[in-house]
């Protein structure tokens, strides 16, 4: 078998096959990952996630440490240091604290 080029992955081509709308900035779980929405995606249409850099994000109320693997809880709709349920996003490249109300995430890719 031969592989065939296809993009570079920084991005990838995403089809919304949802009922509603992701705008632009918008979490999207990929089962065992998340991107990040790059621009409005229609209901059927096709468009840009985001699967590397870091981001800022909405966190819950617990402390993330630097390095510390982040999840996302679909439930809460926010990122957690608890893995239990949770869909894996990448790490903390900064520490967050208890009372923070973001955390600065690498994503997995």
């Amino acid at each position: 078998m031969k592989a065939k080029y296809w993009q570079r992955g920084e991005t990838i081509d995403y089809k919304n096959g949802g009922a509603t709308t992701f705008t632009a900035g918008s979490i999207v779980s990929l089962t065992t990952r998340v991107g990040i929405a790059g621009m409005d995606i229609a209901a059927g249409a096709t468009g840009t996630l985001h699967m590397v850099g870091v981001f800022e994000l909405e966190k819950d109320s617990a402390a993330i440490a630097l390095g510390a693997a982040v999840y996302y809880d679909a439930s809460e709709d926010c990122f957690t240091a608890t893995a239990t349920d949770n869909i894996p996003a990448g790490y903390a490249v900064a520490a967050a604290l208890a009372g923070d109300t973001v955390c600065l995430v690498k994503l997995l890719g």
